[in-house]
Protein backbone atom coordinates (compact mmCIF):
# COMPACT_ATOMS: atom_id res chain seq x y z
CA UNK A 1 0.00 0.00 0.00
CA UNK A 2 2.98 2.46 0.54
CA UNK A 3 4.17 2.21 -3.08
CA UNK A 4 0.83 4.09 -4.25
CA UNK A 5 1.14 6.54 -1.71
CA UNK A 6 4.84 7.37 -2.22
CA UNK A 7 4.42 7.65 -6.00
CA UNK A 8 1.08 9.60 -6.38
CA UNK A 9 2.59 12.05 -3.05
CA UNK A 10 5.70 12.89 -5.02
CA UNK A 11 3.61 12.79 -8.22
CA UNK A 12 1.65 15.62 -6.66
CA UNK A 13 4.05 17.69 -5.02
CA UNK A 14 6.07 17.44 -8.34
CA UNK A 15 3.29 19.09 -9.91
CA UNK A 16 2.53 21.93 -7.68
CA UNK A 17 5.45 23.15 -7.00
CA UNK A 18 6.99 22.68 -10.84
CA UNK A 19 4.17 24.85 -12.09
CA UNK A 20 5.19 27.52 -9.77
CA UNK A 21 8.29 27.57 -10.52
CA UNK A 22 7.99 27.22 -14.51
CA UNK A 23 5.17 30.33 -13.99
CA UNK A 24 7.98 32.38 -11.80
CA UNK A 25 11.31 31.46 -12.06
CA UNK A 26 11.83 29.78 -15.45
CA UNK A 27 9.24 31.00 -17.99
CA UNK A 28 10.76 34.98 -17.11
CA UNK A 29 14.60 33.65 -18.30
CA UNK A 30 13.27 31.73 -21.16
CA UNK A 31 11.44 34.36 -22.28
CA UNK A 32 13.89 36.74 -22.49
CA UNK A 33 16.58 34.89 -24.53
CA UNK A 34 14.72 31.97 -26.50
CA UNK A 35 10.45 33.99 -25.93
CA UNK A 36 9.65 33.68 -30.31
CA UNK A 37 10.48 29.70 -29.80
CA UNK A 38 8.19 29.18 -26.54
CA UNK A 39 4.59 27.72 -27.40
CA UNK A 40 1.88 30.25 -25.58
CA UNK A 41 0.75 27.58 -24.02
CA UNK A 42 2.32 23.75 -23.10
CA UNK A 43 1.45 20.65 -23.98
CA UNK A 44 0.24 18.68 -21.43
CA UNK A 45 0.62 15.08 -23.00
CA UNK A 46 4.26 15.00 -22.99
CA UNK A 47 4.70 17.09 -19.95
CA UNK A 48 3.02 13.98 -18.57
CA UNK A 49 4.71 11.55 -20.05
CA UNK A 50 7.74 13.09 -18.71
CA UNK A 51 6.70 13.67 -14.99
CA UNK A 52 5.21 10.54 -14.72
CA UNK A 53 8.48 8.60 -16.35
CA UNK A 54 10.71 10.88 -14.21
CA UNK A 55 8.94 10.65 -11.00
CA UNK A 56 8.96 6.93 -11.43
CA UNK A 57 12.64 6.75 -12.30
CA UNK A 58 12.89 8.62 -8.83
CA UNK A 59 11.07 6.07 -6.53
CA UNK A 60 12.91 3.08 -8.21
CA UNK A 61 16.48 5.27 -7.58
CA UNK A 62 16.29 6.87 -4.28
CA UNK A 63 12.39 6.84 -2.50
CA UNK A 64 11.40 3.47 -3.04
CA UNK A 65 15.16 2.16 -1.37
CA UNK A 66 14.88 5.08 1.45
CA UNK A 67 11.20 3.52 2.27
CA UNK A 68 12.13 -0.04 2.33
CA UNK A 69 15.64 0.54 4.23
CA UNK A 70 14.47 3.30 6.60
CA UNK A 71 17.49 5.68 5.16
CA UNK A 72 17.10 9.25 6.08
CA UNK A 73 15.23 12.25 4.88
CA UNK A 74 18.38 13.97 4.19
CA UNK A 75 19.91 10.57 2.70
CA UNK A 76 16.69 11.00 0.56
CA UNK A 77 17.27 14.58 -0.26
CA UNK A 78 20.97 14.12 -1.01
CA UNK A 79 20.59 11.25 -3.69
CA UNK A 80 17.50 12.89 -5.16
CA UNK A 81 19.75 16.50 -5.66
CA UNK A 82 22.18 14.18 -7.83
CA UNK A 83 19.21 12.67 -9.40
CA UNK A 84 17.69 15.95 -9.75
CA UNK A 85 21.60 17.30 -10.74
CA UNK A 86 21.64 14.11 -14.01
CA UNK A 87 18.39 14.63 -15.49
CA UNK A 88 18.34 18.62 -15.53
CA UNK A 89 21.91 18.69 -16.55
CA UNK A 90 21.73 16.61 -19.01
CA UNK A 91 18.99 18.54 -20.66
CA UNK A 92 20.65 22.04 -20.11
CA UNK A 93 23.87 21.04 -20.88
CA UNK A 94 22.67 19.28 -24.03
CA UNK A 95 20.82 22.69 -25.11
CA UNK A 96 23.79 25.06 -24.34
CA UNK A 97 26.39 22.90 -26.34
CA UNK A 98 23.69 22.87 -29.16
CA UNK A 99 21.34 25.19 -29.52
CA UNK A 100 22.72 28.89 -30.94
CA UNK A 101 20.67 30.76 -27.85
CA UNK A 102 20.55 28.97 -24.86
CA UNK A 103 22.37 30.83 -22.40
CA UNK A 104 24.69 30.12 -18.96
CA UNK A 105 21.56 31.81 -17.18
CA UNK A 106 19.09 29.65 -18.79
CA UNK A 107 21.42 26.32 -17.63
CA UNK A 108 21.93 28.00 -13.80
CA UNK A 109 18.33 28.92 -13.34
CA UNK A 110 16.95 25.26 -15.12
CA UNK A 111 19.40 23.81 -13.27
CA UNK A 112 19.58 24.91 -9.51
CA UNK A 113 15.89 24.51 -10.31
CA UNK A 114 15.52 20.66 -11.34
CA UNK A 115 17.74 20.09 -8.46
CA UNK A 116 15.90 21.20 -5.79
CA UNK A 117 12.67 20.32 -6.86
CA UNK A 118 13.80 16.97 -7.46
CA UNK A 119 15.04 16.94 -3.36
CA UNK A 120 12.29 18.45 -2.17
CA UNK A 121 9.61 16.22 -4.41
CA UNK A 122 11.38 12.96 -3.08
CA UNK A 123 11.64 13.96 0.32
CA UNK A 124 8.29 15.17 0.82
CA UNK A 125 6.87 12.02 -0.67
CA UNK A 126 9.08 9.84 1.57
CA UNK A 127 7.92 11.96 4.81
CA UNK A 128 4.56 11.53 3.77
CA UNK A 129 4.44 8.02 2.53
CA UNK A 130 6.18 7.12 6.10
CA UNK A 131 3.35 9.01 8.12
CA UNK A 132 0.64 7.94 6.53
CA UNK A 133 1.81 4.10 5.38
Amino acid sequence: MSLPILYFATFGIFLVIDFFGLSYLIKPVFERDIGPLLLDRFRILPALIFYAFYVGVLLWFVSWPAVMQDKSLWWVFGNAAILGALGYGTYEFTNLATLRDWTPQMVATDLSWGILLTAVSATAGVAITRAFA
